[in-house]
């Protein structure tokens, strides 16, 4: 089985012989990120750091199509939603809202967390659960803090 970094490598070639420049340029990009991501952090290219690296990208392509939004340029919107599709491809499907919220309550019982300064508690525990590569741990946090006082 090939690692997801070496997936985003195969297809940027698949990408260029198809002469597929949107699709070669958000490939490149996350390829460089991820370079990037491992150079800063003195750490190997695995599947952890490559949908962090990934997970990040698309985040803020959202955050700037917001941004976008207001400032009234649809082109540059729909730019981004090209490269969040490529992107997403990567990414693995997320929890669903039942098991998610499943996960939470257990973290939450199982630390005895009850106010919201024990909140790094939960979101540790949620990190060490066997699925943690498919949490979001940007919106676990907001429900995270929904469930303490």
């Amino acid at each position: 089985m090939s690692s997801i970094y070496e997936t985003l490598r195969a297809d940027i070639i698949v990408a260029m012989k198809a002469r597929d420049s949107v699709t070669t340029t958000a490939l490149r990009t996350a390829d460089a990120a991820i370079k990037r991501a491992a150079m800063d952090g003195n750490k190997e290219i695995d599947d952890v750091l490559s949908l962090a690296t990934l997970r990040k990208a698309v985040k803020n392509l959202t955050d700037a199509n917001l941004e976008f939004a207001k400032g009234g340029r649809a082109d540059l919107v729909a730019t981004n939603e090209i490269e969040i599709k490529i992107l997403q491809k990567y990414l693995p499907a997320g929890l669903d809202a039942a098991k998610l919220e499943a996960l939470i309550a257990e973290a939450i019982a199982s630390t005895g967390a009850t106010t919201k300064k024990e909140m790094g508690k939960v979101i540790g525990a949620l990190k060490a659960h066997p699925d943690a590569a498919l949490i979001d741990f940007g919106a676990v946090s907001k429900l995270v803090q929904s469930k303490l006082v």
